[in-house]
């Protein structure tokens, strides 16, 4: 049983490393964009942890948030999300400065990226990161996100307002807000969700 186990975590370390350079030695942005997603789905389950890490997968899908192809940017996104659940791959994001790069994915038009990055960035709060997760900008951006058409956008927001900021800060973030209203210059809502 042992001996098995082994052989089977040998395999899919083998073809989780035949997946990372598949990725990087294609230059057709269609199969980079099935690998990612292939690596992004992996990246959920716990089994895979160690040899994403080792593999360096959590760097490929920082990587990903600064691509201008939208797919790489979503499934880079929502790999990290998922590996923002790893304790291990949660510090590795944060020494890599993924703090400000998965911010400014709050201002993309879709949906799906959006609600990847207010995830990661609730996995990514811890006492040291808190600072930065909650600026006053990410706190607006919430509030504005917590008035969405979208019921996940909007729950989501809500969940990230409760969990990851004080009742000072939410207070502060509405005060500071341009005419009282729930808008945040630069940060729009997603086209799918937009009023």
């Amino acid at each position: 049983m042992s001996r098995k186990h082994s052989s089977d975590r040998a395999d899919r370390f083998q073809y989780l490393q035949t997946l990372v350079t598949e990725f990087q030695d294609t230059d057709n942005d269609e199969a980079k964009e099935q690998v990612l997603a292939n690596l992004a789905n992996f990246s959920y389950d716990p089994k895979n942890m160690d040899d994403l890490r080792q593999l360096q997968v959590t760097d490929l899908f920082l990587d990903m948030l600064t691509e201008e192809n939208q797919n790489f940017v979503e499934f880079g996104l929502g790999g990290l999300c998922n590996l923002s659940m790893d304790r291990e791959c949660r510090d590795l994001i944060l020494e890599s400065g993924g703090i400000p790069l998965v911010t400014a994915r709050l201002s993309s038009r879709r949906e799906e990226t959006v609600l990847s990055a207010i995830t990661t960035l609730m996995n990514l709060t811890t006492a040291a990161s808190r600072p930065q997760v909650t600026d006053a900008a990410v706190v607006q951006c919430m509030l504005r996100f917590s008035l969405s058409e979208s019921p996940r956008l909007r729950n989501l927001a809500g969940v990230f307002l409760q969990d990851c900021c004080t009742e000072r800060q939410v207070a502060r973030a509405e005060q500071q807000m341009p005419g009282g209203q729930q808008t945040v210059l630069g940060i729009p809502l997603p086209a799918d969700s937009a009023p």
